[in-house]
């Protein structure tokens, strides 16, 4: 029987189906709680099943969807196995992730559930990039973008649509707005009488429904679904589905609208279908026996969960990185790689600008997964620096992509392009901009690898300039981040420090299986070099030693490599003989060249841009005296910014930064040190 205006009661019985399977793992969750059988933070989703319910009738297996930690509905409406979820919530092996993501983090790509996070409103960047993967591929894939309704409020949800509506992605905003984010009443967070009308801001559909009626979700699903997977581009579908109980599991409801909650319980969605199912013919034998099925199925899951192995210290550090070795001092006396030899090939006078450029010219040319994301990339503004001029012209504007302004998206969106099989490199115009998108570069580009047990793999490398030292740039372009990056386990941080490595270290990077984050200096753009024609790589984790000597060990990385090889020819004239390391890399880090060179010259100064105090000196420092202590003939010395923000007037900037003549000063105290 169909109703008037509605779904067939076939259909109605499927979506039903699901929400008591959704309903059975959700009350399961629960139970273990409640008994002590688990122990973790848990928000529950009672009320809202209907939502991913009706909107998966539409979906393709290989259609993505994205969800929040309140989203095991969703994640069991997309398809994971029950038994694989409940081994995750338990922390088991056999879990989606090896028991390393938990319930908040629950993510299975093989059924097309990319990403739940336990950051508001981190899936809206991140659907972009899938959306944008779906488009370039034009494989009709659809993106379930959910979210809640505090979300709206924060300013990737603005970012996100915008770049969703002028790229015309194939995406659907589902704003699962249950009345509250987290204690907080909708009407005391907006002045909006929807979450929908923002819509009509990003010249998208928006459209607001009863979340908790299934005809009216799939209807205003189906349209939207149907216009993405066509070309017809976002839409913002707002279902209103009052939340059944407080924000996380055991809290408290006092907060709560007691007459609203007492109405969305009597009767609760599920009731209200099942007795619609009962009305429409659908005999109450076949109703029961979907429950039971239900309840059976998560009986079991839970029992096999029970049962399963939890993970052992071995998996610990598995996942950070696809190649363990990466870790920092995880490689014993093994090097990570090999330097090439690059003496035989054929070489053309360019600076180091020229040399990046030249990198990506041949990594889009070899690899049509290869896309660039930033402001300004495109010609003809070609970058900062024309670092990326003339390859819009030469690939298309599909491959170079000129973003708004807009750091959390660019991220963001190359995160999701990435998940989807691309290589995408977004650059962040100056790296004081980091702390616009550390939320997407630190908990989800470095951690998705591991919260996801391996399954999913994040291979982009945002690239930024530093415009330290360089002159009256002040104190918001002019830092030297990359130790708080180094601390972000999953991250790879490279600096290279003349156009050779600038060249070879970013196709490294570009071919990585893992997020690299490449900070190239502005004080080097213009440094000439010979460098090699074709392509090349240059392993990260692999320390150049620019100098050897046998007195001191000078160790540094990006622009101060250039300022400490002059020291060392100075201190030559004085009879001292310095050994310069270039790191390269701080994480792949070379550990056993810092170490070799530091247990032969007894003596060692550590050089950076970054401020000195908690800068990555400090961790070489450490770990030095922790592994050479007694054989050391002199205290191991740093210098590094000054401990105040980089200042404009260039008689401040002088002493703020290390100097050619600072690095002297240290040096040579340091190689007369005797104790």
């Amino acid at each position: 029987m169909t109703p008037a205006n509605g779904l067939p009661a076939s259909k109605l019985a499927e979506i039903y189906r699901t929400m008591v399977r959704i309903a059975a793992c959700n009350e399961k969750i629960e139970q273990l709680l409640a008994t002590g059988a688990a122990q973790f933070q848990y928000y529950p989703c009672r009320g809202q099943e209907t939502i991913p319910a009706a909107i998966s009738m539409e979906l393709r297996s290989d259609d993505y969807v994205l969800t929040t930690y309140r989203g095991i509905h969703d994640v069991v409406a997309k398809g994971t196995p029950m038994d694989e979820i409940m081994a995750e919530i338990l922390g088991r092996m056999t879990g989606t992730s090896k028991g390393k993501g938990g319930p908040m983090h629950l993510s299975d790509p093989n059924c097309g559930l990319m990403v739940t996070t336990g950051i508001v409103g981190a899936t809206l960047p991140i659907s972009t990039g899938l959306g944008l993967a779906s488009k370039i591929k034009s494989s009709g894939q659809v993106v379930i973008c959910n979210f809640g309704d505090g979300a709206a409020n924060i300013g990737a949800f603005g970012e996100s649509l915008n770049m969703a509506s002028l790229w015309n992605l194939p995406i659907v905003f589902v704003c699962q707005n249950n009345r509250y984010a987290e204690y907080t009443s909708f009407e005391e967070s907006t002045r909006m009488a929807s979450v929908a009308e923002r819509a009509a801001g990003y010249s998208m559909p928006g459209e607001s429904v009863d979340g908790t009626d299934p005809n009216a979700v799939h209807a205003a699903a189906s349209v939207a679904i149907e216009r993405a997977r066509n070309g017809g581009g976002p839409t913002l579908l707002e279902c209103v589905a009052h939340r059944l109980q407080g924000h996380s599991f055991g809290s408290d409801e006092t907060h709560m609208d007691q007459g609203r909650l007492a109405a969305a319980r009597a009767p609760t969605p599920i009731q209200k279908l099942r007795q619609s199912l009962i009305d429409l013919g659908v005999g109450e034998a076949e109703v029961a026996k979907i429950d039971d099925e239900a309840r059976a199925e998560a009986e079991a899951a839970v029992a096999d969960a029970l049962e399963a192995p939890d993970p052992t210290a071995s998996e610990l550090f598995v996942d950070v990185f696809e190649d363990p070795a990466a870790i920092p001092y995880s490689g014993g006396d093994k090097p990570i790689g090999q330097e090439p030899d690059l003496s035989t090939l054929p070489t053309e006078r360019i600076n180091y600008n020229q040399a990046i450029n030249q990198a990506f010219d041949q990594a889009m040319a070899s690899d049509e997964r290869v896309i660039l994301m930033g402001e300004d990339i495109a010609d003809p503004a070609g970058g900062v620096g024309k670092i990326t001029a003339g390859l819009s012209s030469k690939y298309g504007t599909d491959r170079v992509l000129a973003t708004p302004i807009s750091e959390q998206a660019i991220v963001g969106s190359a995160i999701g392009a990435a998940m989807a099989g691309f290589k995408p490199v977004p650059e962040i115009m100056i790296d004081d901009f980091l702390m616009v998108c550390m939320d997407q570069v630190a908990n989800h580009a470095a951690k998705l690898r591991y919260m996801s047990g391996g399954r999913t793999s994040v291979p982009i490398t945002i690239r930024s300039a530093n415009a330290g030292n360089v002159g009256r740039f002040g104190s918001q372009h002019s830092q030297s981040l990359e130790t708080w990056l180094a601390h972000v386990p999953g991250m790879k941080v490279v600096l290279p420090s003349d156009p050779i490595d600038a060249k070879g270290l970013l196709l490294s990077c570009i071919d990585d299986p893992d997020p690299c984050f490449y900070l190239d200096a502005m004080r080097l753009y213009y440094n000439e070099q010979d460098v090699p024609t074709p392509a090349y790589k240059i392993p990260l984790g692999v320390a150049k030693k620019r100098r050897e000597g046998s007195d001191l060990s000078i160790i540094s990385y990006s622009w101060p490599v250039v300022e400490c090889m002059a020291a060392a020819e100075e201190l030559a004239e004085l009879g001292i003989d310095a050994e310069v390391i270039d790191l390269r890399t701080l994480v792949p880090l070379d550990w056993q060249a810092v170490k070799s060179s530091v247990a032969k010259t007894k003596r060692a100064i550590i050089v950076h841009a970054a401020t000195e105090f908690c800068g990555f000196g400090a961790e070489l420092a450490a770990k030095l005296h922790e592994e050479l202590h007694g054989s050391l003939a002199a205290p191991i010395r740093r210098l590094g910014a000054a401990y105040s923000p980089p200042p404009f007037a260039l008689s401040l900037e002088k002493h703020h930064f290390p100097t050619l003549e600072g690095i002297l000063e240290l040096a040579e105290s340091t190689a007369k040190y005797s104790g």
